[in-house]
């Protein structure tokens, strides 16, 4: 039985989702500050965070960016919720570590959705070898580590889950639609540009040139793929 965290600091919104994911059969936890957040997730170890992003004090930002910290929840899965819809603050989000983003008002039936489909990615479907070897890249899929050039590099468990997809079928194209419904696990309803933000980040951590890309190669109007 799954655990998920709800932070948010208005009570409407915790009972509502309380409710509905206990109807659910999932454990559920709750936190109105960023501070007492940290601490569940230490002393808890929920499954799941559903993440506000208007918090008083430290915002879910900061809560998230803090979370990615702790090598043992580099792939807690995040779920932030906000009344902003500026792209800048999804960007953000996703840049920080945030797996999904969703704005208020908010369907419960989509978060849950969501949350289903990300518990499901846990366990990641795609076969690939537990060691990938390409060039000056050195791929640990099983211990969730990167190597260029023989130095570790930090990837976000998006770029990470992303990079893993792409090498797991070399050569073949996938386009933005359809990275965005096997890395995040359901039919998105938002921009493809995520996938661009994602790629755009992941090629400045394992690219010696990003406009030139060894690895992942941009395929116009299409999507992209993995260089075999």
């Amino acid at each position: 039985m799954a655990t998920i965290l709800v932070v948010d600091d208005e009570e409407p919104i915790l009972e509502l989702l309380r409710f509905n994911l206990e109807k659910e059969g999932y454990l559920v936890s709750v936190a109105k500050d960023g501070q007492e957040a940290l601490d569940i997730v230490e002393t808890e170890h929920p499954d799941l965070v559903v993440l506000d992003l208007m918090l008083p004090g430290m915002d879910g930002l900061e809560v998230c960016r803090r979370i990615r910290l702790i090598p043992k929840y580099q792939h807690l899965p995040i779920i932030m919720l906000t009344a902003k819809g500026e792209v800048i603050d999804k960007v953000l989000g996703l840049e920080l570590g945030a797996d999904d983003y969703m704005t208020k008002p908010f369907s419960p039936r989509e978060l849950l959705a969501r949350i289903k489909a990300r518990l499901r990615r846990i366990n990641l479907p795609d076969e690939v070898d537990s060691q990938v070897v390409r060039g000056e890249l050195r791929i640990d899929v099983k211990g969730f580590r990167v190597y260029v050039r023989g130095v570790e590099t930090e990837l976000t468990p998006k770029e990470f889950e992303l990079l893993r997809v792409l090498v797991a079928h070399p050569g073949r194209v996938y386009s933005r639609d359809d990275l965005l419904e096997r890395i995040w696990g359901y039919e998105y309803d938002g921009d493809t540009r995520t996938v661009d933000v994602h790629v755009r980040h992941l090629r400045l951590k394992i690219e010696k040139d990003p406009s030139n890309p060894d690895y992942i190669e941009t395929l116009r109007g299409i999507g992209y793929r993995f260089k075999g």
